[in-house]
Protein backbone atom coordinates (compact mmCIF):
# COMPACT_ATOMS: atom_id res chain seq x y z
CA UNK A 1 0.00 0.00 0.00
CA UNK A 2 1.71 3.26 -0.90
CA UNK A 3 -0.53 6.61 -0.17
CA UNK A 4 -2.33 7.98 -3.53
CA UNK A 5 -3.79 10.92 -3.86
CA UNK A 6 -5.53 10.96 -0.58
CA UNK A 7 -4.26 11.12 3.24
CA UNK A 8 -3.93 8.37 5.16
CA UNK A 9 -3.91 7.99 9.46
CA UNK A 10 -2.70 4.10 10.53
CA UNK A 11 -1.81 3.94 13.59
CA UNK A 12 0.68 1.27 14.43
CA UNK A 13 0.60 1.69 18.27
CA UNK A 14 -1.03 4.24 21.08
CA UNK A 15 -4.64 4.37 19.76
CA UNK A 16 -6.37 2.61 22.15
CA UNK A 17 -4.38 2.08 24.71
CA UNK A 18 -1.47 3.78 26.82
CA UNK A 19 1.74 4.03 25.72
CA UNK A 20 3.75 2.72 22.53
CA UNK A 21 3.15 5.40 20.51
CA UNK A 22 3.98 5.43 16.77
CA UNK A 23 1.13 7.02 14.40
CA UNK A 24 1.56 7.38 10.42
CA UNK A 25 0.08 9.67 8.44
CA UNK A 26 0.29 9.05 4.04
CA UNK A 27 -0.41 11.43 1.16
CA UNK A 28 0.87 11.39 -2.02
CA UNK A 29 3.20 8.31 -2.23
CA UNK A 30 5.13 9.40 1.20
CA UNK A 31 4.76 8.90 5.05
CA UNK A 32 5.82 10.58 8.31
CA UNK A 33 5.61 8.79 11.79
CA UNK A 34 4.37 11.04 14.80
CA UNK A 35 6.40 9.63 17.88
CA UNK A 36 7.82 6.07 18.33
CA UNK A 37 7.19 4.84 22.18
CA UNK A 38 7.00 2.29 24.31
CA UNK A 39 5.04 0.79 27.13
CA UNK A 40 5.80 -0.82 29.94
CA UNK A 41 4.50 -4.68 29.73
CA UNK A 42 1.98 -5.74 32.38
CA UNK A 43 1.90 -9.04 34.41
CA UNK A 44 -0.13 -10.56 30.61
CA UNK A 45 4.01 -10.81 29.43
CA UNK A 46 5.69 -12.31 32.15
CA UNK A 47 9.08 -11.83 32.02
CA UNK A 48 8.82 -8.89 29.09
CA UNK A 49 9.90 -5.77 30.26
CA UNK A 50 9.39 -3.33 27.38
CA UNK A 51 6.71 -3.30 24.73
CA UNK A 52 7.52 -2.01 21.01
CA UNK A 53 5.14 -0.99 18.33
CA UNK A 54 5.29 -3.52 15.56
CA UNK A 55 6.95 -1.55 12.67
CA UNK A 56 6.72 -4.32 10.09
CA UNK A 57 4.48 -1.95 7.68
CA UNK A 58 6.49 1.10 7.14
CA UNK A 59 9.70 -0.90 7.42
CA UNK A 60 8.45 -2.54 4.60
CA UNK A 61 8.48 0.92 3.18
CA UNK A 62 11.08 2.85 4.48
CA UNK A 63 12.18 4.37 1.07
CA UNK A 64 8.60 6.56 1.27
CA UNK A 65 9.09 7.41 5.13
CA UNK A 66 10.67 11.37 5.49
CA UNK A 67 11.08 11.44 8.85
CA UNK A 68 9.88 11.16 12.40
CA UNK A 69 8.15 14.03 14.42
CA UNK A 70 8.34 13.69 18.14
CA UNK A 71 5.93 15.93 19.92
CA UNK A 72 7.38 15.19 23.33
CA UNK A 73 10.23 13.81 25.97
CA UNK A 74 8.04 11.00 27.62
CA UNK A 75 9.02 7.28 26.90
CA UNK A 76 5.63 6.64 25.52
CA UNK A 77 6.28 9.03 22.92
CA UNK A 78 10.44 8.42 22.24
CA UNK A 79 11.07 5.08 24.40
CA UNK A 80 11.28 2.67 21.09
CA UNK A 81 13.75 5.12 19.24
CA UNK A 82 16.79 3.39 20.33
CA UNK A 83 15.82 0.25 19.45
CA UNK A 84 14.27 1.15 15.94
CA UNK A 85 14.63 3.95 14.25
CA UNK A 86 18.44 3.38 12.95
CA UNK A 87 16.53 0.48 11.18
CA UNK A 88 13.85 3.45 9.51
CA UNK A 89 16.88 5.37 8.20
CA UNK A 90 15.20 8.52 8.46
CA UNK A 91 16.03 11.95 10.89
CA UNK A 92 14.44 12.96 13.75
CA UNK A 93 12.65 16.12 14.40
CA UNK A 94 11.83 17.36 18.24
CA UNK A 95 12.41 20.71 19.53
CA UNK A 96 15.31 21.05 22.04
CA UNK A 97 14.69 19.41 25.44
CA UNK A 98 12.98 16.13 23.64
CA UNK A 99 15.91 15.88 21.18
CA UNK A 100 18.66 16.59 24.18
CA UNK A 101 17.16 13.38 25.63
CA UNK A 102 17.05 11.49 22.50
CA UNK A 103 20.53 12.61 21.94
CA UNK A 104 20.91 10.82 25.60
CA UNK A 105 19.34 7.66 24.06
CA UNK A 106 21.38 7.16 20.93
CA UNK A 107 24.97 8.16 22.92
CA UNK A 108 23.73 4.90 25.44
CA UNK A 109 22.83 3.16 22.67
CA UNK A 110 26.23 3.64 20.70
CA UNK A 111 23.78 4.90 17.89
CA UNK A 112 24.08 8.84 17.73
CA UNK A 113 26.36 8.79 14.29
CA UNK A 114 23.66 6.74 12.99
CA UNK A 115 20.38 8.73 13.22
CA UNK A 116 19.99 12.02 12.43
CA UNK A 117 18.35 14.11 15.24
CA UNK A 118 17.04 17.99 13.95
CA UNK A 119 16.46 20.34 16.57
CA UNK A 120 13.08 22.41 15.61
CA UNK A 121 12.55 25.80 17.54
CA UNK A 122 9.51 26.22 19.77
CA UNK A 123 6.93 26.91 17.17
CA UNK A 124 9.60 25.91 14.41
CA UNK A 125 7.87 24.13 11.03
CA UNK A 126 9.55 21.70 9.04
CA UNK A 127 8.62 20.81 5.32
CA UNK A 128 8.52 17.24 4.84
CA UNK A 129 7.49 16.15 0.83
CA UNK A 130 3.69 17.10 0.55
CA UNK A 131 3.70 17.29 4.66
CA UNK A 132 3.91 20.63 6.48
CA UNK A 133 4.11 20.17 10.34
CA UNK A 134 4.42 22.99 12.79
CA UNK A 135 4.88 22.63 16.45
CA UNK A 136 2.54 24.18 18.89
CA UNK A 137 3.51 24.11 22.74
CA UNK A 138 1.28 22.40 24.91
CA UNK A 139 0.71 22.19 29.16
CA UNK A 140 1.86 18.97 30.29
CA UNK A 141 4.38 17.21 33.10
CA UNK A 142 7.10 17.46 30.57
CA UNK A 143 8.72 20.92 28.93
CA UNK A 144 8.31 21.72 26.04
CA UNK A 145 5.61 18.97 25.20
CA UNK A 146 3.68 19.86 21.63
CA UNK A 147 1.08 18.95 19.19
CA UNK A 148 2.00 19.02 15.63
CA UNK A 149 -0.20 21.32 13.43
CA UNK A 150 0.03 18.95 9.94
CA UNK A 151 -0.92 20.68 6.79
CA UNK A 152 -1.42 18.38 3.55
CA UNK A 153 -3.13 19.38 0.07
CA UNK A 154 -5.67 17.30 1.39
CA UNK A 155 -6.00 19.29 4.62
CA UNK A 156 -5.07 20.31 7.94
CA UNK A 157 -4.19 17.84 11.11
CA UNK A 158 -4.25 18.34 14.48
CA UNK A 159 -1.67 15.36 16.11
CA UNK A 160 -1.34 15.87 19.90
CA UNK A 161 0.80 14.12 22.18
CA UNK A 162 -0.34 13.89 25.56
CA UNK A 163 -1.80 17.84 26.86
CA UNK A 164 -3.58 19.55 29.08
CA UNK A 165 -5.19 23.12 29.66
CA UNK A 166 -3.64 25.46 32.29
CA UNK A 167 -3.84 28.52 33.07
CA UNK A 168 -0.96 29.31 35.12
CA UNK A 169 1.95 27.16 33.63
CA UNK A 170 4.36 26.71 35.78
CA UNK A 171 7.15 26.65 32.56
CA UNK A 172 6.89 27.27 28.83
CA UNK A 173 4.21 28.92 26.51
CA UNK A 174 1.27 26.89 26.13
CA UNK A 175 -1.49 27.29 23.48
CA UNK A 176 -4.68 29.11 25.41
CA UNK A 177 -7.79 27.00 24.83
CA UNK A 178 -8.46 30.10 22.35
CA UNK A 179 -5.61 29.10 19.86
CA UNK A 180 -6.41 25.93 20.19
CA UNK A 181 -9.77 26.58 19.02
CA UNK A 182 -8.43 28.24 15.89
CA UNK A 183 -6.58 25.59 15.07
CA UNK A 184 -9.43 24.07 15.32
CA UNK A 185 -11.81 26.02 12.91
CA UNK A 186 -9.30 25.68 10.76
CA UNK A 187 -8.67 21.37 10.25
CA UNK A 188 -9.52 19.92 7.32
CA UNK A 189 -8.97 23.05 4.96
CA UNK A 190 -6.22 23.01 2.94
CA UNK A 191 -3.58 24.83 3.22
CA UNK A 192 -0.22 23.43 1.19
Amino acid sequence: MQPGNELIFLPLGGSGEIGMNANLYGCQGKWILCDLGMTFADPSLPGVELVLPDLSFIEERRADLLGILLTHGHEDHIGAIPYLAADLGVPLYATAFTAGLIRGKLEEEGIAGEVPLHVVPNGGTVDLGPFRATWVQLAHSIPEANALVIDTPHGRLFHTGDWKLDDRPVLGDPASAAELQAIGAKIGRAHV
